[in-house]
């Protein structure tokens, strides 16, 4: 399979309006550290790659913007911004993962609860297309939204629209002191129960939650803010234990690792009601990761992982790919098997 590495946004446009021209299929990517996730990758023509394109463009601290490239590793862009007391925070997890992966792939952590989603903190973007054209919308302003629902069509898009090239962030200051709690319930129905309590009270947590590896099931708070905030959480979360924070580290490890030990086996994320949620996760039977504020749950199977059935958008969906990829060149099935 020939495959292109180009080193510019305008390389990178030629090589997919030249793969397109001869209607060669395109498996598109950065390290491809995320195959595992989405639809699975099918054979294609040729592959192109974004990881040459990993400059830093343009970054004010003051401002709290900042521009990169598509293939930079979001791994370095978290240490310039943490130089600068910064961060970006997606927590994606896959250690290989590029800028563009993360986008591409809609990857956002524990802290989703309070910072959201990629779509959250894009302020501009550019992208490539099939007919060799670089397309850019937004900026580096946080207020400049003008164009930049064409940059979130490419939100979660899994490389079957365009190319990301580069992409401009907002980005947040660290907070000067943070702390976790932990707190292990017997069943779902008890964490979830906690769940509630909190979200009803006065905390306001950057992180909440719920797991049910090793053993029982885990409540995890992350807050940030000053001494008397967090003794604040303290008073209100009696029976929580104070643990470090590295427990995010194996939360945000927890899907790769154990998607590159069961080879047959994927991750399924499942939307629900925050009523559902109990009885959903403690239904499932399989390793279950709970954003149990932002109403996700990932369930992970070791085998044979269910196919999420197209919702009511699929027909939109199928309208937009056919403006960007009328031929269906463009990682066909990457957005979970369906386009």
């Amino acid at each position: 399979m020939e495959t292109f590495l180009p080193e510019t946004p305008e390389q990178l446009a030629e090589s997919l309006r030249a793969a397109a021209s001869s209607h060669r299929s395109i498996r598109l990517g950065g390290n491809f550290s995320k195959d595992r996730l989405g639809g699975e990758p099918r054979q294609a023509d040729v592959t192109v790659s974004t990881r040459a394109l990993n400059r830093l463009l343009q970054y004010d601290p003051r401002d709290l913007t900042v521009s990169v490239e598509a293939g930079m590793r979001f791994s370095e862009l978290e240490r310039i911004l943490r130089e600068q007391g910064q961060m970006l925070p997606l927590d994606p997890g896959w250690a290989d993962s590029t800028v563009g992966g993360v986008v591409a792939a809609n990857l956002s952590g524990p802290r989703r609860r309070l910072y959201g989603t990629p779509r959250d903190m894009i302020i501009g973007m550019t992208f490539a297309t099939l007919d060799g054209k670089l397309v850019s919308s937004g900026g580096m302003v946080v207020k400049n939204v003008a164009g930049l629902d064409m940059a979130k069509l490419m939100v979660g898009s899994f490389g079957t629209l365009a190319a990301i090239a580069k992409v401009n962030f907002k980005v947040f200051p660290i907070p000067k002191q943070s702390r976790t709690f932990a707190m292990l319930f017997q069943t779902a129905a008890e964490a979830f129960a906690e769940r509630d309590r909190i979200l009803k009270s006065v905390l306001q947590p950057s992180a909440l939650d719920i797991v049910n590896w090793p053993e029982g099931w885990r409540l995890l708070l992350h807050a940030g803010g000053n001494d008397r905030a967090l003794d604040r959480y303290a008073r209100e979360l009696p029976r929580a234990e104070i643990c470090p924070e590295s427990v995010w580290d194996e939360i945000q490890q927890f899907t790769p690792s154990y998607l590159a030990a069961n080879p047959q086996g994927g991750v399924v994320p499942i939307p629900a009601k925050f009523t559902e949620m109990p009885a959903l996760a403690d239904r499932l039977n399989v390793p279950v990761i709970v954003r149990a504020a932002s109403a996700v749950i990932y369930a992970h199977y070791a085998a044979n992982p269910p196919r999420s059935e197209p919702g009511s958008d699929f027909g939109m969906m199928t309208k937009v790919k056919e403006m960007f990829d009328p031929e269906g060149l463009l990682n066909p099935g990457r957005l979970y098997g369906r386009l």
